[in-house]
């Protein structure tokens, strides 16, 4: 695997920002239509990636001004075998549109002046539908079907990759797995319901620890996303070494449980500032958090609060 080293926000002081939250951005205040909610489809013509560009825009400007580092992420959430196939994406049309995402990314950090430190991350997606622990996978499953993905990262030079929404362990066992085995450095990312377990029922503390042992803490690091910080503080409670693998939040804007999201017709935009400040909390409890950012319902307002209350 590619040394650790080479991530630089893995440095003891480190403060990277990522995007918000792409889909919800893109649906609801840009108006894009979103087939499956897979945000990849845009690159296959000019007004996508202008859509593309259009959202990503801010989060550049926010990290040159405030010389902030930040996370690229690919826009890739659904570009996996299944959703592909859904779409209508046969398998060498997928790989080519995996390609083009690390391509757009590398653009994108090109765009940044120097001495701004960017990494760009692809991004896997579950296989399942990414609010419920659904298409159960063993580990070597799990490797098999997302391997393909992380090579392809790999070899079009992507920095990093990230396993996003996350709801059971053993799914992300495999991505660990098969990172390694692409050479590429993982992030682990799971989400929680508003009692703090997985969508499977596991414990967050369990589900890390899982992993850690079963591929001997190959993960460059742990993230939470897809939850708002209410859902999961109180598990951040409790000692242990698996608080110090969490490097990264991407919570969401809206104190809504997943359910509800999901049948919510209008956008539950929350409010920053106070997002900002439940982030400021939970660096108190995670003395490593370097990664921040924001999921759904949040933009480039949520994540300059969190910068600034960060900051402070």
């Amino acid at each position: 695997m590619a040394s650790l080293d080479a991530l630089p926000h893995l440095a003891d002081d480190a403060l990277f920002l990522t995007d918000g939250g792409l889909e919800t951005t893109l649906v609801f205040h840009q108006g894009v239509e979103l087939p499956c909610f897979a945000a990849f489809v845009l690159l296959d013509d000019e007004p996508g990636r202008a859509a593309l560009r259009t959202y990503f825009a801010p989060y550049l400007k926010l990290a040159a001004e405030h010389r902030t580092g930040l996370v690229i992420d690919t826009p890739t959430w659904r570009a996996n075998p299944d959703w592909g196939s859904e779409l209508g994406y046969a398998p060498e049309a997928l790989d080519a549109a995996n390609r083009t995402a690390v391509a757009f990314a590398r653009e994108l950090r090109d765009e940044l002046p120097d001495g701004v430190p960017a990494v760009v991350d692809g991004v896997v997606g579950p296989r399942g539908d990414g609010y419920v622990a659904e298409k159960l996978m063993t580990a070597k499953e799990a490797a098999e079907y997302h391997g393909r993905q992380l090579q392809v990262f790999a070899e079009a030079g992507a920095d990093m990759a990230s396993a996003i929404t996350m709801t059971y362990a053993e799914e992300a066992e495999g991505i660990v797995a098969a990172a390694e085995q692409a050479g590429l450095p993982v992030a682990i990312s799971f989400t929680v319901e508003t009692d703090g377990r997985l969508p499977s029922g596991q414990s967050l503390p369990a589900a890390i620890a899982q992993v850690d042992t079963a591929t001997d803490a190959a993960a460059a690091y742990f993230m939470v996303n897809c939850a708002h910080p209410t859902h999961f503080e109180r598990v951040l409670e409790q000692d242990g070494a698996w608080r110090e693998r969490i490097r990264g939040i991407r919570a969401n804007a809206s104190r809504m449980s997943h359910a509800e999201l999901d049948e919510a017709e209008q956008l539950d935009d929350g409010n920053p500032a106070e997002l900002g400040a439940e982030y400021r909390e939970l660096r108190e409890r995670l003395p490593g958090l370097a990664v921040v950012g924001g999921c759904c319902g949040t933009d480039h307002r949520h994540v300059a609060a969190i910068r600034d209350a960060l900051a402070r």
